[in-house]
């Protein structure tokens, strides 16, 4: 059984969107998932810590794999590609890249290393204008409004500018 899930992905050290390049391709070479769509790039404000801005997008994929099993194989993508994880890691703070499960078919998933749907999902504008680039209508799964209802309600003041396709 193949799931419809949504990944936010992100960049803020060294080149943003090689990274984001590379985060895509290995995402497209995981066994039993395909890349149905992409979202355009965002650059966005940083949160927290960082002090770069980040280069940001959203894909939509198919996967045979589970909520733990594909966290797991993008954890692993985020350690090929230089994400440094450690127990003194502040919470938004700079990284080569980020690989966050924003949405796994309608479900829901609450345990000790997986939140889904993404906790902060409704408060980033960084994540809701490139997931309503690409499934407007779709609900979220707690909320019960759709991405767009999110998107227009949403209160958040950080700067986020659609990238022009070949900078």
């Amino acid at each position: 059984m193949f799931h419809r899930v949504f990944i936010g992905i992100g960049s803020n050290l060294g080149n943003r969107r090689a990274q984001y390049q590379k985060a895509l391709a290995r995402i497209a070479a995981l066994p039993k998932t395909r890349i149905v769509k992409t979202s355009s790039l965002y650059e966005s404000e940083p949160l927290g810590e960082a002090k770069n801005w980040y280069v940001n997008g959203v894909i939509e994929i198919e996967t045979a794999f589970s909520p733990p099993q594909l966290l797991h194989r993008l954890q692993e993508i985020e350690l090929a590609l230089g994400r440094k994880r450690t127990a003194d890691t502040k919470k938004w703070s700079s990284r080569k890249i980020d690989l966050d499960i924003l949405l796994f078919d309608n479900q829901t998933v609450d345990s000790r290393t997986l939140k889904v749907p993404h906790p902060e999902l409704h408060n980033r504008r960084f994540v809701l204008l490139p997931l309503c680039e690409l499934a407007p209508h779709l609900t979220h799964p707690r909320l019960g409004v759709t991405i767009t209802d999110l998107l227009v309600s949403l209160k958040d003041g950080k700067r986020v500018m659609l990238l022009p396709p070949h900078a």
